[in-house]
This record gives structure tokens, sequence and C-alpha cells, in this order.
């Protein structure tokens, strides 16, 4: 049988695997994991592999996405890792649990739980110096006063988010200043917090090398479930599959040319004014896959030959020093966590599930 291109191959048995030794090396320390499954969009197939594995909940920041695991029929609390106010209504029917940081998304998600007869709860998340979402510490007691009145929303946690946009390390310092707010609003609100999510694939260095996790109780994990790595350094985690995913395309042609345009050189078709380094004639390939489909930076060919020079839209330009590669052959690579984002939201990459 003909295999579609470009596909994407997903082997579900290792990320069980990376599931299992994660859930079973936190779980020594009394962490839980959420399984983040944004950047597979939700496939069910991949987030019941995280379940068997051991993960305690499915965290994801698009609505659909949890829709869609649900009616696939997977039970287990789902977790919204973004809340925006037009959802409420919908973020409490599907939702067990939202992140959130706004009072006023708080008193729209506590009304359409009302009207549900449902109880929303909630985990507050903290500003600690990444500057993506987060409630200032010297703001946090000001939101809980006015949060805890509100029918129907039940405060079970607080968390924080590192290393996404600021880039800010997880550490002791950060970390223990987690867990000093919440003994605090355990103190101050006779609150019992079930939940104290310190981060995510980021806090795996952190995780290991500490003495002391504090009142750390949960992670959010995506990169390090799917990819086998942690997020600092983007290194392999001991123990972990990191090559649970893999894309392959089509070559559509291979010709010895040129390795720099000729004649007057403009923009090219996203607005860029290219540079070329002049390697004389080489064999230039090119494959069926573009910028349409997938982040180009974030591939890698397992085959060393093969040398990426850029793409277009729908073409990917490498070169091949090594051989001539037969019209119709496959080429595969490996995907960083950005690449594989972007091939799992394609509909002209195909989704194939392996579980060997």
């Amino acid at each position: 049988m003909t295999k579609s291109l470009p596909r994407i191959e997903i082997n579900l048995s290792k990320i069980e695997d990376n599931a299992r030794f994660l859930s079973d090396l936190y779980g020594q320390k009394g962490i839980s994991l959420m399984g983040v499954s944004k950047a597979v969009l939700g496939a069910p197939r991949v987030v019941q592999a995280m379940i068997q594995g051991g993960v305690k909940f499915i965290a994801d920041s698009r609505l659909e996405n949890i829709q869609r695991m649900k009616k696939a029929g997977i039970s287990i609390p789902f977790v919204l890792l973004r809340t925006a106010l037009s959802q409420a209504e919908a973020v409490v029917r599907y939702v067990d649990i939202s992140l959130n940081t706004e009072l006023e998304t708080a008193k729209e998600l506590s009304h359409y739980a009302k009207a549900q007869k449902r109880t929303h709860k909630i985990i507050l998340m903290i500003e600690l110096g990444d500057l993506r979402e987060g409630v200032l510490p010297v703001n946090l007691p000001s939101l809980i006063k006015n949060i805890l009145p509100l029918p129907n929303i039940e405060i079970i946690g607080i968390g924080s988010n590192l290393a996404c946009y600021g880039g800010i390390k997880p550490g002791n310092q950060n970390m223990n200043k987690l867990s000093t707010l919440a003994n605090s609003i355990e103190k101050d609100f006779r609150l019992k917090l079930e939940i104290i999510s310190g981060g995510n694939s980021a806090n795996h260095e952190w995780a290991q090398s500490t003495q002391e996790i504090g009142r750390i109780n949960n992670l959010r994990l995506g990169e390090a479930l799917l990819l086998g790595r942690e997020t600092v350094k983007r290194t392999a985690i001991s123990g972990l599959h990191t090559n649970a995913f893999k894309l392959i395309a089509e070559v559509i042609e291979s010709k010895e040319k040129p390795s720099i345009p000729y004649g007057e050189i403009a923009q090219n078709a996203f607005g860029d004014a290219p540079t070329f380094v002049d390697h004389g004639i080489h064999r230039r390939v090119i494959l069926a896959l573009g910028r349409q489909d997938v982040l180009i930076s974030g591939l890698k060919p397992t085959d060393r030959n093969f040398e990426i020079l850029g793409a277009s839209s729908d073409h990917l330009l490498l070169s091949n020093s090594d051989y001539d590669p037969k019209i119709g052959s496959e080429v595969e690579f490996g995907l960083d966590y950005g690449a594989l984002l972007l091939a799992m939201t394609s509909p002209f990459v195909e989704k194939n599930f392996l579980t060997y």
C-alpha cells in the first residue's frame, strides 16, 4: 500500500514509555504530571498513551482540542492553560480546571458555573519573572479576596510559568517563592491548595538537582513527554526516547545547479532579501514540503548527507554532496517542538500512529 507523503510517524509506545518514566521519576518526589497535548492538537491516541504511562491530568490551551478528546471518550481531569473571557460558558461546560489571572474572567466563569449548576475549579497563575501570564505577588491577596465570594468557583491551587516568553530559568529562588506564597495563602485565607504547579519541562534540571522541592507537587509537561528533552538547554533527558516523531517527505526534483541564484536579487516570497554563499555547482534536492507545513528551522535530516538550504511555502530545498536520490524516494527528519507543533497542525501532513 502506498504511504501518504508528507507524513508524520508517531510512535505511541515511545510516548507511553516516556510518560511512565517521568511519572515514576517525579512521583518519587510527590509531583504529579499534567500531560500538555497542544503540540499534537489533542490527538486522542497520543493522549491515551500519556495516560497509560501514568499522567494524571491532560492540559491544553485550546478548547477545541479538549472537546475533541472528550468526544473520543477520554475521561480524565482536563486543564485549560489559556482562559479567555469570551469562552467562559464553554470553559465551564467542557473543562474541569482552568488557569486564571483576571478577576473579570473569574466572575464570568462563576456566572456560567452557577447557571450550569457546576463548580468550576481554578488555579491562579503567579508572575515570577518570565512576564507571560501571571498575577504579581503583591496583588495576589486582593485577587483572592475578590474571587473567594464568587459562587460556584473554587480556588484549588497556584502555579507559575517560566522559560516560555522571557526564558527565565526555574531555580530554587523562584520555586521557593511559589512555595512561600502557597503557605501564606493557606494561612491568610484558610484555604487548602491541592495543586502547586511549578512549571513545565524547563523545571527538569531544578527538580532533579534540588534538595528541597518545597510545596511544588505538579508540573505541566509537553516537550519532555513527547520529545524526551528539557527546555532550558534542550538537552535529552537520560532514559527517554527523543525520536517518537519522524517527519517524512518525498523527493520531487534532484539536479545539479549553481549554489547562487543568478539575475537581479529582490525580495523572496516572504519579504526577505536573501544572501547566499558560493559553493559552486552542487546537487540540489527539492522535497514536497514547505513553510505551510512545518517550521523549517526545527527540522534535522536523519541522513547526514542532506543539508537544508531553505524553503518556500511548498518546496523544501536541500543539498546532497554524496549521492543522487531517486525521484519519489523519501527523506526523513527529526523535529523540535516548534516543528512538531506546526506539522501536527498542518492539514497537509498525514498523521500515522505506530505501536512498535
